[in-house]
């Protein structure tokens, strides 16, 4: 079992910055693969960014690519979300997930463990 805890949303103007952190305990963090996907209201939940259990691999949608940055630090079992040059569209809840996989994982139903969720609100 896996336990996410994500932190680091808010309030924020278009352009602006903002870090996610998503906290794990639990079993083994570094055994995951990692994901950040967000649920705009009305909207299905999507894949913004996912990192291999190594972070030697990454995947970003292309509507944040150049914008966003996904990392991990195994030792501190946590995984972050860098968020540069934000967007009114960006505006949803933020939610990181864990995958048994090795690499990177793109598909919903491959992630075992999920957080909570943080919004994020992009104002114009």
């Amino acid at each position: 079992q896996v336990q996410l805890v994500e932190s680091g949303g808010g309030l924020v103007q278009a352009g602006g910055s903002l870090r996610l952190s998503c906290a794990a305990s639990g079993r083994t963090f570094s055994s995951y693969a990692m994901g950040w996907f967000r649920q705009a209201p009305g909207k299905e939940r999507e894949l913004v960014a996912a990192i291999s259990l190594e972070g030697t691999t990454t995947y970003y949608t292309d509507s944040v690519k150049g914008r966003f940055t996904i990392s991990r630090d195994n030792a501190k079992n946590t995984v972050y979300l860098q968020m540069n040059s934000l967007k009114p569209e960006d505006t949803a809840i933020y939610y990181c997930a864990a995958s048994r996989y090795i690499t990177v994982v793109t598909a919903r139903n491959r992630y075992d463990y999920w957080g909570q969720g943080t919004q994020v609100t992009v104002s114009s």
